[in-house]
């Protein structure tokens, strides 16, 4: 028994049953270990980003770990920009490297690099195995640092020569991850957040693992008995949605805007996320939201428990039962496409159940208004800011899930990583994707604006053109084996969700947008 047999046993030990891969040489007695441990399931990715934005969005809806496989420091470095986005979600990620072996370091091939630098700039639990007999402990401890809690990314770095290497005795089990569990918040900042709700402009704004349909409802609750506003982090890893579901407030992209939100509050009581700040530094605007007057106050950091949070306020207030206002879906939209009739489309048609990747940016603005009221559901969205998230993450989570997805994604973005349709026609996932199509990078151009950086020039403005030539959304999802439609109204595109949703297996629908930003 080799050191990737005693990788893949572990895994098996731990549940960790589902693996994102692009692997290379180094790697390859793992991938031949598969067929001896057919508990791990091995998903092939066509692209590192993308096999580390699926083991992202297979832990946001299941809160377990999937591993990734990834060949050396290139590999780890292409798929850092969604380890970044699952770091930022704080889910759990068991990221396994192969590198060269240890006797083949000192010479300098061509792929020799520093990949634990690379992999503590990710902040998580890093190590490099030295010895076959090491790998299976080593396993189990990166699998219990990847739960944390909060979640983190865990980068396992295995050298060839320990995964090719013979064991020098099987043990009798295979080790266990030790997990530890939340923190208890402080009795006294509950006592504290109890008394700032009741007696100032208050609000609690949750993130994190405070998002399920039970903890928003007991932070309604408080909002019901204090008068206290309840806001929720602008970009949040999984929040339940819908029907029935107390909806809060959504701290506005724009810092401006959520300046002036933010403003008249003098208490802001965090669950389960940390204090609001700027998405970016804009000249002359504030980098923190709140006021200088506004006094935070953290009851329940990541890696609280934040249900015990909520429940502690809860029973100090003697908070009366939930209360959810009704309301309406949207009505089937028709007539010309646009940012408003988008999301009422998207709203109108959804099924129960649904999991959102939300990658649409500009062109989603009306989303989380409009799917307020439509069936229950699950909301996914780019915590770390990095793009190329929606359509990884969309896959990841149609393997956890085993639901159907509709991933939402801007043409820009998708051009990311777009090789996950490939993946989700080779697994036969029930992913519906509409690809955004306005044909230009909206979002900077109105970024250009606020940062002051203004010109009138062609070639600035060419920076952010995407129609010179004119992508082909649907051309670029037919190549990867996925059935594509172009719709350009909205008639068109209620009925193509409504026929995805009924079709099993990944449907593309490339939805044509008014070019730039305003559509």
């Amino acid at each position: 028994m080799n050191g990737a047999h005693a990788l893949l046993a572990t895994m098996r030990a731990n549940l960790v049953t589902t693996c994102f891969a692009n692997p290379g040489t180094s790697e390859m007695h793992f991938v031949a270990g598969l067929d001896e441990v057919p508990e791990v399931r091995a998903i092939l990715c066509l692209f590192e980003g993308v096999a580390t934005g699926a083991a992202d969005g297979y832990a946001r809806v299941t809160g377990t770990p999937a591993a990734t496989l990834l060949h050396l420091g290139p590999g780890l470095a292409n798929g850092w920009a969604n380890l970044h986005n699952a770091r930022r979600a704080r889910v759990p990620v068991l990221n396994i490297v192969g590198d060269h072996a240890t006797y083949h370091a000192r010479f300098d091939a061509p792929l020799q690099s520093d990949i634990a630098a690379v992999a503590a700039a990710l902040g998580g639990w890093h190590r490099r195995c030295e010895r076959p007999d090491d790998v299976a402990g080593d396993a189990a401890d990166a699998i219990g640092a990847a739960y944390g809690p909060p979640g983190a990314v865990a980068t396992l770095i295995l050298p060839a020569d320990a995964s090719w290497g013979e064991l020098s005795a099987a043990p009798d089990a295979w080790p266990v991850a030790r997990r530890a569990s939340a923190a208890a918040p402080d009795e006294r900042d509950v006592a504290r957040a109890t008394e700032l709700l009741r007696s100032k402009r208050a609000a609690l704004y949750v993130g994190g693992s405070a998002l399920d349909t039970h903890q928003l409802g007991l932070a309604q609750r408080i909002a019901q008995a204090t008068g206290a506003r309840v806001i929720m982090e602008t970009f949040p890893s999984i929040v339940d949605r819908g029907a029935g579901v107390a909806s809060p407030e959504r701290l506005i992209y724009l810092s401006e805007f959520a300046i002036s939100q933010l403003r008249d509050l003098e208490a802001l009581v965090l669950i389960g996320t940390t204090a609001p700040v700027g998405f970016f530094a804009y000249p002359n605007v504030a980098s923190q939201l709140v006021g200088d007057g506004c006094e935070l106050l953290n009851v329940a950091p990541p890696g609280t428990d934040t249900r015990c949070a909520l429940e502690a306020i809860v029973e100090e207030l003697d908070a009366a039962a939930l209360v959810v206002a009704p309301g309406e879906r949207p009505g089937t939209p028709s007539g010309a496409l646009t940012a408003q009739s988008f999301a009422a489309a998207v709203g109108a048609t959804m099924p129960e159940d649904l999991i959102i990747a939300d990658e649409s940016n500009t062109s989603g603005l009306h989303l989380y208004g409009a799917t307020q009221f439509a069936p229950p559901h699950r909301l996914m969205t780019l915590t770390g800011g990095a793009i190329g998230f929606g359509l990884p993450v969309a896959l990841g989570a149609a393997i956890g899930s085993g639901q159907r997805v509709l991933a939402l994604e801007s043409d820009g973005s998708m051009m990311y990583t777009p090789q996950a349709l490939w993946t989700m026609a080779r697994e036969g996932l029930d992913v519906t994707v509409v690809g955004l199509s306005n044909r230009s990078y909206a979002i900077l151009t109105l970024e250009r604006q606020r940062v002051g950086a203004m010109s009138d020039g062609s070639t600035s403005q060419r920076m952010l053109d995407l129609d010179d030539p004119a992508l082909d959304l649907c051309a670029v999802a037919s190549a990867q084996g996925v059935p594509s439609t172009r719709v350009t109204s909205a008639d068109e595109l209620v009925s193509a969700l409504q026929r995805s949703y009924a079709t099993p297996g990944p449907t593309f629908i490339e939805a044509m947008l008014p070019k730039g930003l305003g559509n």
